[in-house]
């Protein structure tokens, strides 16, 4: 996605520099009708730079928000750009405006013409710089979502195992009550045992006291 924005910005470049140079040449230009083409040329070209900002402002609100908030602050500057261009065109074709244009042209000169061929190459520095920034910033929005990224799958790994941790510590815990039960009904059965035990050991002890003592009673009683 960030690639067509980077297409349509290319191209957005280049005609920003191109109408920049018609605008320079038209106003070196009498009026006629090389002007008149002229002009009809720039205009042609500020419709289609509209398209391209619009295509550019669609193609960012589409991406991520990470990564829209950088284009868009981007695209706020070529809008800037585009109205300064329409200013200039405006003032262009304007007939006084032309006259004290041709008055300047001609006095300076060869200096005017170099002038406007600086300007130019500034405004193709400016664009390449301008591309070159947006990119590295693209280029650093996609390393940081791969890391965000990254660190989402790990967090849920962790959560992964943490959540098998739990389940086998549960089952040991039911295993553990299992065992505690067991251990409850086996006591209470040898605690049943023991009390059977309690009595019928008494019950023999007083068995063998009645005995004896019926023995000792029937022996003294022969005397």
């Amino acid at each position: 996605m960030s690639e067509v924005f980077e297409g349509y910005e290319r191209q957005y470049c280049e005609l920003s520099a191109n109408l920049s140079r018609k605008c320079n040449s038209a106003g070196l230009l009498r009026d006629g009708e090389d002007k008149k083409q002229k002009f009809s040329e720039i205009k042609a070209g500020l419709d289609d730079a509209d398209v391209l900002i619009r295509k550019m402002d669609l193609e960012a609100r589409s991406l991520q928000p990470s990564l829209k908030a950088v284009l868009l602050a981007k695209l706020r500057e070529y809008k800037a750009d585009l109205n300064k261009l329409k200013k200039d065109v405006k003032k262009i074709s304007s007939a006084d405006a032309n006259q004290v244009s041709r008055e300047e042209l001609l006095e300076s000169g060869m200096s005017d013409v170099q002038a406007v061929s600086l300007d130019q190459r500034e405004r193709l520095t400016m664009s390449t710089e301008r591309i070159n920034k947006s990119s590295d910033r693209i280029t650093e929005s996609r390393r940081a979502m791969l890391e965000t990224e990254d660190l989402g799958v790990s967090i849920l790994q962790d959560l992964h195992q943490q959540r098998e941790t739990l389940l086998h510590s549960h089952k040991k815990l039911h295993g553990v009550d299992d065992a505690i039960d067991k251990s409850k009904r086996f006591l209470s059965s040898m605690s049943r045992r023991m009390s059977r035990n309690k009595l019928i050991v008494g019950s023999l002890i007083a068995a063998l006291v009645l005995a004896i003592i019926f023995i000792l009673y029937y022996k003294l009683s022969h005397h």
